[in-house]
């Protein structure tokens, strides 16, 4: 299989999917402050909560692009390798 020819759109897909990825990062909310960090929580409920709605999308989507992320990495790294 001949990856050479798509090497390029993997690059842009990888730049995209970073880009998206990141912004999906940043736009989890965070359930503790800095306490939770050190193990201790902020709120008496604990420092697990259940993803309801919009989160609960958001979480898979981000899941989800972080899966085609890494899929599009090694292809690239496939790509670029057989251009040698």
């Amino acid at each position: 299989m001949n990856l050479q020819t798509l090497a390029p759109y993997f690059g842009i897909a990888e730049i995209i999917l970073a880009i998206a990825l990141t912004i999906l990062v940043l736009l989890q909310t965070k359930g503790s402050d800095l306490g939770g960090f050190f193990g201790g929580s902020g709120d008496s409920s604990g420092s697990f909560r259940t993803r309801r709605g919009v989160e609960a999308t958001m979480h898979k989507v981000t899941i989800a692009t972080a899966v085609l992320f890494f899929l599009c990495t090694i292809l690239a790294f496939l790509a670029w390798g057989q251009a040698i």
